[in-house]
């Protein structure tokens, strides 16, 4: 779905698509490795690898709490996917994006979200099976 949405509306300049982080696993669960997986795609995304990142860390989930986001997978994974692990590494232990992914897990709560994933079209949340039935209804002409 995030590959058409991309191809078929922001690539088209029809849509902005923005991505915000909401840990819910963690609060099941225990544990942070949904934080800590967050804060380390916003550093693989200081060096123009977020989606990349994203994808292995997607790739490489094996269960809720189950370890496949520890500290130190996540930084094989930056170096797996070639980025410079003294630049990532620095930006990761420093919890430089902490904050920020708190706060967009703040930001989905405030508007009522309670899983992932959850899409928007101009503010109104829209059922994902349903998307791409009701998003030329939702956008600007």
């Amino acid at each position: 779905m995030e590959r058409q949405l991309i191809d078929e509306y922001v690539a088209t300049g029809k849509a902005r698509f923005e991505y915000h982080h909401y840990i819910v696993v963690d609060r099941i669960v225990g544990g942070n490795e949904s934080q800590r997986a967050a804060e380390a795609s916003e550093c693989a995304n200081e060096q123009g690898e977020f989606w990349n990142y994203h994808k292995m860390l997607f790739a490489n989930w094996n269960g809720e709490g189950e370890g496949a986001f520890v500290d130190r997978r996540l930084k094989i994974f930056a170096e797996t996917l070639g980025l410079d692990t003294q630049k990532f590494n620095q930006c990761f232990d420093s919890g430089r994006y902490a904050g920020e992914v708190r706060a967009d897990t703040q930001l989905g709560q405030s508007l009522g979200v309670t899983g992932t994933p959850t899409v928007f079209v101009n503010g109104q949340q829209v059922e994902t099976s349903q998307l791409f039935s009701v998003i030329d209804v939702l956008l600007p002409k």
